[in-house]
């Protein structure tokens, strides 16, 4: 059963208990309540205790849900329009429907997630130079909650309904809004209950790494690091924060760098390198996570990040605010259990190259991971000869990597394995030709921009140039390097959504009726990596639910297929344990 749940005036809403979206002319009415908002909680609290549990269905689960949890009311089960519409208007699955050839409206301009950038290869490895997701700031994605007006809740739910059943495969379709629903009740149940976290030991980290805390100005380390960097440039008004003016004192020191990029930098030896180095490193702790963000960010032992599902088109989540997806090794040690409670951190291992495996079908890359670690096991196939190189050649082939150390190994990496590396390869001509590439369960790419169609133009013109054709071949390649990522790391984001949307339904089993934050519950959530924060007597029983839950989202995306989710579980007291 569906229940609707809408505003009516400013102060009450309407619910309207459906037995489907559409009705027939002859059905029975069906029965409609309006009531004011601060007797919502109770009565959705008594539908969730019926015997048959509803499926809300609301606009937006970020306008509704944060209050109903603040009266200690949890919801099972929901239907976020908002993140559905957005799924059926661009999927492949969905094309000639109603909904995806309608013109725009409100739903489609209640929210814009991100298009990530192709991803360069180097940016692989340069973690300590950019966020990995450019929607996990505060303005990374400049969305408001809700819509503006003009939305009708209930035809919305019957033109969804109508794309679904319309669609190429409606069960890929259930699966895939159902699991970003359950996401989108995850979101907000995180930001409720926070992150367990020390302000204490966070300012002791910061103290440790940095100095005391200064009034103004740079902390202690880093002026020490400023004046060993101007002296080994001989540049003693330089401002090391500026990349244009470091630059240019590196080349005067006769430093030949052409960015000051980390990854550049560390290829080369020059005494002033090293300070350099550990000058960006704790620079970017003290921006991205030092005292300010600590005064902004944790009160009451909590870090209370304001996390956006489907914040970015391949379907992984996003933070508007906060930084959760970027929290640094070096202040995980503040991340601590309450007393008696402790920390269960689970991660997915290569989840990535398992979740191709899975797609493309490819039994002698299940064989290679099966019972083992994945990167060992394309070793002992013999493709390549140790383990590095495995990790090395797989990250090519999925971010399109043709030169260098990946463009050397991929050969082999498709003789081994064919059916995977043909799937991306397929993907990125896809991309090249400007058409759409699609998840497992439906999320389907947008199509590349005007500037993309505008170079493709200029190169088939009859006055082109040979810089016309150049432009319009790089243009191709960088949609088709985001074409061939897109497939494998939109369908990652689905079985994360699937493994923790089972999660969640077995933690609550684990204390049926309990409050939110009296019983095992989720608190973080990274691409690929969870925390739970659990009284410390249940915490074997949530270390054995995690894993089941990986095994049974890999049933749910890949059927029967034989490719392995392993997923580890370290029982801690603080996050910097775990790892």
């Amino acid at each position: 059963m569906h229940i609707l749940l809408e505003r009516s005036g400013r102060d009450a809403a309407r619910l309207t208990w459906l037995e489907s979206a559409r009705r027939d002319a002859d059905a029975a009415p069906e029965r409609s309540r309006v009531v004011p908002l601060a007797g919502l909680p109770g009565l959705v609290a008594a539908e969730e205790a019926a015997s048959e549990r509803p499926r809300w269905v609301w606009d937006d689960t970020r306008a509704w849900y944060p209050a109903l949890l603040a009266a200690g009311v949890r919801v099972e089960r929901c239907v976020d329009l908002r993140l559905c519409h957005a799924i059926l208007r661009t999927s492949t699955l969905t094309a000639a429907t109603a909904l995806a050839t309608a013109e725009p409206g409100p739903w489609d301009a209640m929210e814009e997630p991100v298009v990530e950038a192709a991803p360069r290869h180097t940016a692989l490895f340069d973690l300590d130079d950019a966020p990995d997701d450019p929607a996990s700031s505060a303005t990374g994605s400049a969305a408001t909650v809700g819509a503006p007006a003009g939305r009708d809740p209930r035809a919305e739910f019957a033109l969804q309904e109508d794309a679904v059943a319309q669609s190429a495969d409606p069960r890929r379709l259930r699966l895939l809004l159902a699991a970003e629903s359950a996401g989108a009740l995850i979101g907000v149940e995180l930001q409720h209950a926070g992150l367990p976290y020390s302000a204490q030991r966070h300012d002791e980290l910061l103290t440790g790494l940095l100095g005391p805390r200064p009034a103004y100005g740079r902390p202690a380390v880093l002026e020490e690091l400023t004046r060993a960097i101007r002296d080994g440039l001989d540049s003693p008004e330089l401002n090391p924060d500026s990349p244009p003016d470091l630059l240019k004192a590196l080349q005067r020191a006769g430093v030949m760098a052409t960015s000051t990029r980390s990854w550049e930098l560390r290829r080369i030896e020059h005494p002033v390198i090293e300070p350099l180095l550990r000058y960006k490193k704790l620079s970017r702790l003290l921006t991205a996570n030092g005292w300010t963000w600590l005064d902004a960010w944790v009160h009451d032992g909590r870090f209370r990040p304001d996390y956006v599902p489907g914040g970015v088109v391949t379907g992984r989540w996003a933070t508007r605010g906060g930084g959760a997806l970027q929290l640094p090794k070096q202040v995980r040690g503040a991340v601590v259990a309450d007393p008696g409670w402790k920390l269960v951190v689970a991660d997915a291992a290569q989840l990535e190259p398992r979740v191709l495996t899975g797609l493309a079908a490819d039994q002698a890359m299940a064989a290679a991971g099966r019972g083992k670690d994945l990167y060992e096991g394309i070793v002992a196939s013999g493709a390549v000869d140790e383990r590095a190189h495995a990790k090395v050649a797989m990250l090519g082939a999925m971010y399109g990597a043709t030169t260098g150390e990946s463009g050397r190994l991929m050969p082999r990496l498709q003789r081994a394995f064919p059916r995977a590396v043909a799937l991306v390869e397929e993907a990125a001509r896809a991309g090249e030709r400007g058409e759409k590439v699609t998840s497992r369960l439906g999320r389907s790419s947008p199509l590349p921009g005007t500037g993309w169609a505008a170079a493709q133009a200029a190169a088939f013109a009859a006055d082109s140039t040979a810089a016309d054709e150049r432009r319009a071949r790089s243009r191709a390649r960088d949609w088709g390097r985001f074409t061939r990522n897109f497939v494998v790391q939109a369908s990652a984001a689905e079985w994360a959504l699937c493994w923790m949307a089972e999660l969640r339904n077995r933690l609550t089993a684990l204390a049926p009726g309990a409050a939110l934050t009296e019983a095992p519950h989720l608190v973080y959530f990274l691409h690929d990596e969870v925390i739970v924060h659990t009284p410390a007597d249940r915490a074997e029983e949530v270390a054995a639910a995690v894993r089941a839950a990986a095994e049974q989202a890999g049933r749910l995306l890949f059927g029967a297929f034989p490719v392995e989710f392993p997923v580890t579980a370290a029982i801690v007291d603080s996050y910097a344990e775990a790892k």
